[in-house]
């Protein structure tokens, strides 16, 4: 007979296996099922081209929450993030906009630009760490149901209550701003230099399907403020080894309270009986037992497609069916025999020395010139085609850690927008994936060029791709839009934002759940500590 198992987590990306880990923690028997050869989901590293390294979807770490980190024991399983001190902006003219660790050395650089804008810099950095201050809480807080009348479910949104209403009457301003405008109203308030605002409003547009004039976008650009490392807000780094190093420790944190895992074990149904999961089914046919059973799929995979629509509430079918979850963005991942030489790196502009530039190729590369560039690039995925000049996030993972590229050679990460599931002229398929590399490659020689006579190889992961890969329907990589309507106890609908499903013992514990998407852990972290308590 099978063995039975306390639970069952569906899915070894990192929401999954944190999930996982907090239940064996805790005592559990527990076994993550995952359908690939290699856990992680989204967050992989893999040798696509012989000698190179990609980080093949996700990139860069700075959303994990740091109580999953120190609970789970990240660092003695190999965490190691190094850090990712600057965004530099090339510019058409050959100028750029270099923000670093250097304080006063990035002031100097804004102020090339607009006086104003240096002098307000400050102080929009303060306000958005009071901000993310502000909404930490929320992370580590189950939604609560507004409609209950359960006094105990409702103290904790009393609690957030009053949290919000002591916050002063600037910030709390700044807050209701924050939840309603766009980045690019948000930023207007703040600084008028055009490529400074686009560059900082990206951060509001990662992984969305909105331009960043689009209400809600400074949402997440706060979303993204949120992210720290070692305590330090709005600090980004990268694993060493890629992000598949992340995966990895959470796999060996699980392994080591007494998790299994499985690789190359995909769930085609979870088995109920009387209103209540009992286990699983495997697309070979196998079937395994447990008392809990736990989704780290997305909405629409663990409503509507792991079990029977006649078993969920037709209002719950409706809203998930409703949950907007296209796909917008794409990864291009190059092997380059040479760094690319780009034009505004050439020549170090007011006090800056040639050596803060090249620093600066350990960094960011933020290809958003202007705030038209990057809305026009949605203004053709509004319309079902991909951008032809997209928004594009550059990092050379070889240059933050050597052993992703052989010796004198590198690993160039493209993170894409915009790239829609849906095309208006038909589907996705190799004439149009190339297309779309042809359009990103363009657009970097835009500002680097010879970069074409320098890529050994290349990879170009459009949304169906992501889809096909990793599981994440339509290829959205937040599981669900981070609008204002799919957020807190409305993700991922109204009535089931606490972890929960309509049948029993079964849970839920993806990105599309609170607080969203990135790799944060919180999603699985949070719904385990709520299957620990039932």
């Amino acid at each position: 007979m099978t063995e039975k198992y306390d639970a069952i987590v569906i899915g070894g990306g990192h929401n999954g296996l944190t999930c996982a880990a907090y239940l064996a923690k805790a005592g559990k028997k527990v076994l993550v099922l995952e359908r690939r050869h290699l856990v992680g989901g989204a967050t992989v590293t893999e040798e696509v081209i012989p000698g190179f390294k990609f980080t093949v979807f996700s990139y860069v770490v700075s959303l994990l929450r740091p109580e999953v980190i120190r609970d789970l024991q990240l660092s003695k399983h190999g965490l190691t993030v190094l850090p990712l001190e600057s965004t530099i902006t090339p510019l058409p003219d050959g100028d750029y906009i270099l923000r670093d660790s250097d304080h006063w050395a990035t002031i100097r650089n804004l102020k090339r630009f607009s006086a104003r804008d240096a002098e307000a810099y400050d102080e929009y950095s303060h306000t958005m760490y009071f901000m993310a201050k502000a909404v930490k809480p929320i992370l580590g807080l189950v939604p609560p149901d507004p409609t209950s009348l359960n006094p105990f479910e409702l103290m904790p949104l009393a609690r957030l209550g009053r949290h919000f209403l002591g916050l002063d009457e600037e910030h709390l301003y700044t807050f209701v701003k924050l939840m309603t405008m766009s980045s690019a109203d948000f930023l207007d308030e703040w600084f008028e230099c055009d490529p400074l605002k686009a560059t900082m409003s990206a951060s509001g547009i990662i992984g969305t399907f909105l331009g960043p004039r689009s209400p809600g976008t400074a949402y997440v650009l706060l979303h993204h403020y949120m992210g720290e490392i070692d305590g330090v807000f709005r600090a980004w780094g990268f694993q060493k080894g890629g992000t598949g190093g992340i995966a990895e420790a959470l796999a060996g944190s699980a392994r080591s309270f007494g998790a299994e895992i499985r690789l190359n074990a995909g769930v085609e149904t979870v088995i109920t009986k009387n209103g209540r999961a009992v286990g699983v089914a495997l697309v070979d046919g196998e079937e395994i037992r447990a008392d809990v059973v736990v989704s780290s799929l997305d909405p629409r995979r663990t409503f509507l497609q792991l079990v029977d629509r006649e078993e969920l509430p037709s209002e719950l079918v409706s809203d998930i069916e409703k949950f907007n979850i296209q796909g917008s963005s794409a990864k291009v991942n190059l092997a380059l025999d040479r760094l690319p030489e780009f034009t505004a790196l050439q020549t170090p502009r007011g006090t800056d020395s040639p050596l803060r530039l090249k620093a600066a190729l350990k960094g960011a590369i933020s290809i958003s010139p202007s705030l038209d560039h990057i809305e026009r690039a949605y203004d053709q995925a509004k319309y079902g085609q991909f951008s032809s000049r997209p928004y594009i996030d550059v990092i050379f993972p070889s240059m933050i850690d050597p052993d992703m590229a052989p010796p004198g050679k590198h690993v160039m990460s493209c993170f894409v927008q915009y790239a829609p599931y849906n095309l208006a002229d038909g589907n996705w398929d190799d004439a149009r994936r190339e297309a779309l590399g042809d359009a990103v490659v363009d657009t970097l020689a835009e500002f680097a060029p010879g970069i074409k006579d320098l890529i050994i190889g290349r990879q170009v992961m459009t949304p169906k791709d992501i889809e096909d890969v990793t599981g994440l329907s339509m290829g959205n990589i937040f599981q669900g839009e981070l609008s204002l309507s799919q957020l807190f106890f409305l993700r991922p609908a109204a009535g089931w934002a606490r972890f929960t499903t309509p049948i029993r013992s079964y849970y839920q514990c993806g990105s599309g759940t609170h607080p969203g998407g990135g790799i944060t852990g919180a999603p699985g972290r949070l719904a385990a500590l709520e299957i620990l308590k039932s």
